[in-house]
């Protein structure tokens, strides 16, 4: 069985039509791409091997600076909750008296509480209860500490906690019951 000539000519054209396509094709996608690669030296003709490289490695740039960018806007986001939860629990714990004795629970990260109290001296309030109910609540003490300034007691406690929020919740609760 012979082959047409015609025939054969026809489709070694069709496949140089179909290269020549594919070529141009590739061509149009190379520009776009070093269009959107910022270059160092605009002038030069860098060959297309290295405008490849070139626009790899300043994808792995970009995805980088993502990351960072990421990682700053948690950071950003921690502190700011850090300081919106700062007065969050702040309560009144005596309001029927007309002593100043007050609480405030601040969240130090997700893990840590510092615990304020400032009573009255003569208020009859013990530090070592309220170091009891914190154990009892499951924190762990890292520093516990109170002043006394004239007729006022300020006591600081920093406690570590498993869930910082839902722990504080429940101390500001038995302590304003307390």
């Amino acid at each position: 069985m012979e082959e047409n000539p015609s025939s054969s000519s026809r489709t070694t054209t069709d496949r140089k039509f179909i290269e020549r396509n594919r070529r141009y094709q590739m061509k149009a996608l190379y520009s776009k791409l070093k269009s959107l690669v910022p270059h160092q030296a605009p002038r030069e003709a860098i060959p297309l091997p290295n405008q490849l490289e070139e626009a790899t490695n300043y994808i792995k740039k970009l995805q980088m600076k993502l990351e960072r960018m990421k990682e700053k806007k948690g950071n950003i986001i921690a502190t700011n909750n850090q300081r919106s939860n700062f007065i969050k629990y702040r309560n009144m714990i005596n309001k029927s008296s007309k002593s100043a004795t007050w609480l405030e629970i601040r969240e130090v990260g997700t893990i840590a509480l510092q615990v304020v109290l400032r009573t009255e001296l003569d208020s009859g309030f013990s530090f070592t209860d309220i170091i009891r109910l914190l154990h009892e609540e499951g924190a762990d003490i890292v520093n516990a500490n109170y002043t006394v300034v004239e007729d006022v007691v300020i006591h600081t406690i920093h406690c570590e906690v498993e869930e910082a929020v839902k722990v504080a919740a429940m101390i500001s609760e038995r302590l304003r019951i307390f």
